[in-house]
């Protein structure tokens, strides 16, 4: 019998697959991080801001009209006027205002003779003053004020001109020219704006008065060189320091302002701040109107009769936040006296009234006060406080007890001085759009250089805040 062949069939040895753990938690860390970094970069950025002691200073504005003591001056007679004081310079008593050529010798004269009338480089620089100065002041809105500006860019030109042929007067008279001049009557600032409106007194103002759309002044000195005529406005003095600013007020003004006797007023345009004597009077239409009295800055002004300014009606000394970091939180409101202190420490809390097989029991209970008036404390009401909707609590050395439920809503901010978000009570003394002035030095609130959450609405009570 033959033997059975062997088989020669190879049969391919086969490894165990070796695992490589190494990668595999390599692998989950990486994922881990990529996930971490994409929730971080899509997560809002908390942001916080840092206390800082202020006010707020709410600024109104107004337009009011500008009453002085001032008079008019009228010629004696016709001929070719030339000025010789400039607009807003005072003069005293005596002081040649200006002359009245009536025969149009000394304009030929000058017309032959230029040099006698020119510009200098200080009255060169003045208009470049007056233009930067309008520039700075100027509103799209007003655009009639830029017909203004060219009528006293051209009276200063002209002023200029006669004040420096002062100079040659005296070769004038000498030339046998014959002029009148006409010399100040009494001290007082020059101006040559006039618009009719230079005997109206406080009391007789109406709403009328501030609409501009009629509204013209004529500044004389546009006419230096030309022929005018008899008894024409030629000039005014004004002739105290004094002066009033009156302006509409609406019946939210009068309340704002009734009691107060001084103002502090801005006025932009000039660059300029003062206090002013204020009062509420009735003007003859029987509307009322605020009165700004001042005893210095009149000259600045002398040429205007309309000034805008502002006054700062409410300012508040405080700590000052923005108006994105306050929120508002409820609390359980329960009474001052149900509170005590725990056995072997100094935590403030409460009794809870417990119940067990044993009976009732009372054990204390540590809180965390956010506020307090003379009747109730403030106290966390989330679901996970110590004292919970329906729970009783018992008044030390008595048998009388409070049932947990009533609440009451504080506006608050995020204090994040210990890494997570703990609400911080606020008590806002003022506002604007920005900001708010809250009081400082309360129990339960902030202090300077405390650091809060810039927009409130970004966490949660609690949360772990890394600045």
């Amino acid at each position: 019998m033959a033997a059975k062949k062997k088989s020669k069939k190879i049969v391919r040895y086969r490894r165990p697959r070796n695992i490589n753990v190494g990668m595999i938690i390599f692998a989950i860390i990486f994922v881990y991080m990529a996930f971490s970094v994409y929730t971080y970069m899509k997560k809002e950025k908390v942001q916080f801001y840092e206390v800082v002691e202020g006010n707020i200073v709410n600024d109104t504005e107004y337009t009011g009209i500008v009453l002085r003591e001032e008079a008019v001056f009228y010629t004696e007679s016709a001929g070719y006027i030339n000025y010789y004081v400039p607009e807003k310079k005072r003069a005293s008593v005596g002081t040649r205002i200006y002359s009245i050529d009536e025969t149009g010798s000394m304009t030929s004269l000058l017309a032959n003779e230029p040099d006698l009338a020119v510009l200098t480089s200080a009255d060169l620089a003045d208009i470049k003053r007056q233009l930067s100065a309008f520039s700075m002041s100027f509103d799209e809105q007003n655009f009639r004020d830029l017909y203004d500006m060219q009528y006293t860019l051209e009276a200063s030109v002209l002023e200029h001109v006669s004040l420096n042929m002062l100079g040659n007067l005296d070769a004038l008279l000498e030339s046998g020219i014959a002029f009148k001049q006409a010399k100040a009557a009494k001290s007082g600032v020059v101006s040559y704006a006039i618009d009719g409106y230079e005997s109206l007194k406080a009391e007789q103002v109406t709403m009328a008065d501030f609409n501009r759309t009629d509204y013209s002044k004529t500044i004389t000195t546009t006419k230096t060189g030309q022929r005018i005529e008899q008894a024409v406005p030629v000039y005014k003095l004004i002739s105290s320091d004094n002066w009033s600013i009156v302006f509409p007020m609406n019946d939210k003004d009068v309340e704002t302002y009734s009691g107060k006797t001084s103002l502090h007023v801005t006025f932009a345009g000039n660059d300029l701040e003062t206090e002013g004597d204020f009062s509420i009077i009735t003007g003859s239409d029987g509307g009322h109107y605020g009165k700004l009295d001042f005893l210095q800055y009149m000259v600045q002004f002398a040429s205007d009769r309309y000034v805008t300014f502002e006054l700062a009606s409410e300012k508040a000394d405080g700590l000052k936040i923005p108006v994105s970091a306050v929120t508002t939180k409820s609390f359980y409101l329960v009474p001052v006296d149900y509170q005590t202190q725990g056995g072997d420490s100094s935590n403030s809390g409460f009794m809870k009234e417990r119940y067990s097989e044993a009976g009732t029991m009372a054990d204390f209970v540590p809180v965390t006060i956010y506020y307090s008036t003379d009747e109730y404390y403030y106290i966390d009401m989330s679901d996970s406080g110590p004292l919970l909707a329906g729970d009783y609590i018992i008044k030390p050395d008595s048998n009388e007890r409070y049932q947990i439920g009533a609440n009451d809503a504080l506006q608050g901010v995020y204090n994040i001085n210990k890494g997570f978000a703990v609400f911080k009570q606020i008590d806002i003394i003022k506002s604007n759009d920005e900001y708010h002035t809250v009081r400082k030095g309360t129990k339960y609130g902030l202090s300077v250089y405390d650091h809060i959450v810039l927009n409130a609405h970004t966490v949660n009570e609690g949360d772990a805040i890394y600045q």
